[in-house]
């Protein structure tokens, strides 16, 4: 069973598989703005809709566990897995998500993690801003990213090892009558070369880890 949120999209139950488009900012720098709704399409499930400027559904994920789960499944509009999400049950990486390009097998230990994310630890990091990193490989000292701001006030930001945004989490303003849409609403922008999937799998770490 589907909820119709027509405010939020004006095709969900479109069945062909939806890519958000590049559009330009003020600045001539393209990037990818989506809005993510803190909310499954499935009345009995747990999770994300997303959807792109036009409307369409672009990713989406639907959770039947309760509590935390300890793996999510990153779909495209269609329905499709392009990421699974899984917590680390190895002692020497407590706090940390593994990230896998598509979907995995509940057996399978021939996949290698596209990226490991980590929940920083605010006692032993003296930037108490800085809320996980991401790192290529689990025996890497040097992150590929950052993650730093506060996503309890959905105000975040991805940065690379050169300290450029590469991805963006900010509160959805209402243009309009002055509607608020507080925290289940929300913007990611995903600047030109940083994938959308990706970024928002960030996001859902992020929910599981700060929620």
């Amino acid at each position: 069973m589907f909820i119709s949120k027509k405010s939020l999209s004006r095709s969900v139950h479109d069945e062909h598989q939806e890519q958000p488009e590049l559009v330009e900012t003020r600045g001539g720098n393209l990037c990818t703005s989506v809005t993510v709704w803190r909310k499954s399409l499935i009345v009995t499930c747990k999770g994300f809709t997303v959807i792109d400027s036009n409307g369409n559904l672009v990713y989406r994920v639907d959770t039947y566990v309760g509590g935390r789960p300890m793996e999510l499944v990153l779909m495209d509009g269609s329905g499709k897995p392009i990421l699974t999400m899984r917590r680390s049950t190895n002692l020497r990486l407590v706090g940390t998500w593994l990230i896998y390009g598509g979907e995995v097998g509940e057996f399978c230990t021939s996949e290698k993690p596209v990226f490991y994310v980590k929940k920083s630890i605010n006692i032993l990091n003296a930037n108490s801003n800085v809320l996980a990193y991401v790192y290529r490989r689990s025996s890497d000292r040097r992150y590929a990213y950052v993650i730093e701001g506060s996503y309890s006030h959905r105000s975040c930001k991805v940065l690379d090892e050169t300290k450029r945004v590469v991805a963006e989490i900010r509160p959805k303003d209402a243009l309009k009558r002055g509607i608020s849409f507080g925290l289940e609403v929300f913007v990611l922008i995903v600047q030109a070369g940083f994938d959308p999937g990706y970024a928002m799998g960030l996001v859902l770490l992020l929910d599981q880890m700060f929620s």
